[in-house]
């Protein structure tokens, strides 16, 4: 089996058109148009992937959820006043009742890795 470049590229947009989900290109050599989702896989890289050996898939999974939890929810925002989410959220409830939070499951990406 061809596990290369062309290949993941293919399933990619296999499975994005089966679940209608539209690509959106950056032009090459401009990170910065994506500037959210590179500093989310630098985030990611450090902390699970350079961070620990894995041996099969489920290890990844179960050091990504602890991980996702914590970028989500624990850990301090700048743009919060230094407050972990979930903190902000509770503080600010009553002033703004529509305030939202859910924490993210790292399940439902990494499932598709295997």
């Amino acid at each position: 089996m061809d596990n290369g470049l062309e290949f993941v590229a293919k399933l990619a947009r296999e499975w994005s058109k089966a679940n209608e989900i539209e690509f959106k290109y950056i032009q090459p050599g401009k990170p910065m148009q994506n500037g959210y989702i590179e500093r989310f896989n630098k985030s990611y890289r450090g902390g699970v992937l350079d961070a620990y050996l894995f041996d099969n898939i489920d290890e990844v999974r179960e050091v990504s959820q602890v991980w996702v939890d914590d970028y989500n929810c624990r850990r301090p925002h700048d743009a919060l006043g230094g407050l972990p989410p979930k903190i902000y959220r509770e503080q600010n409830k009553k002033a703004h009742p529509a305030i939202g939070l859910r924490c993210a499951s790292a399940t439902p990406w990494l499932h598709y890795a295997q």
